[in-house]
């Protein structure tokens, strides 16, 4: 099957991806994490206890982002997401480089999102993701 190849001004492919002059230009929507303001080296501490942390997740529970712990675009901060599956052995994220966040990050949680944009807008997508970054989803979050 042949596709015609059409080459997009900048604007039509801003246009296309949701981004345009009548559209907010803030790609990064999370709400910011004030602590960074502060002692760099207490937001660190904190950081790093709520890391260790852990918390037992089972399939059909619903999760959020542990604050300062997101490390992919989605989902959003505050917005849950449903535990798919906890697998017993982890798979190691197979990014080469060192210098990625990535690096052999152990995903051991798999989620499900309903996903908001495009041709899947409401289905229902999964990612597998590193559960130490995971707490618990209250309404009250």
């Amino acid at each position: 099957m042949s596709r015609k190849h059409h080459d997009l001004s900048s604007r039509e492919l801003l246009a296309r991806i949701g981004l345009s002059d009548e559209t907010s230009s803030n790609l990064l929507d999370d709400e910011p994490l004030d602590d960074l303001n502060g002692d760099l080296g207490a937001a660190l501490r904190e950081r790093y206890r709520l890391f260790n942390q852990s918390h037992a997740f089972a399939p059909g529970d619903l999760v959020i982002w542990k604050p300062g712990l997101k490390n992919r675009r989605l989902p959003r901060y505050a917005r849950p997401a449903v535990v798919i599956a906890v697998l017993e052995t982890p798979v190691l994220d197979h990014e080469d480089d060192s210098g990625s966040t990535y690096f052999h990050e152990p995903l051991d949680l798999v989620l499900g999102l309903i996903h908001e944009d495009g041709q899947a807008r409401g289905e229902l997508l999964t990612w597998h993701y590193d559960s130490r970054r995971f707490q618990p989803w209250t309404e009250e979050v």
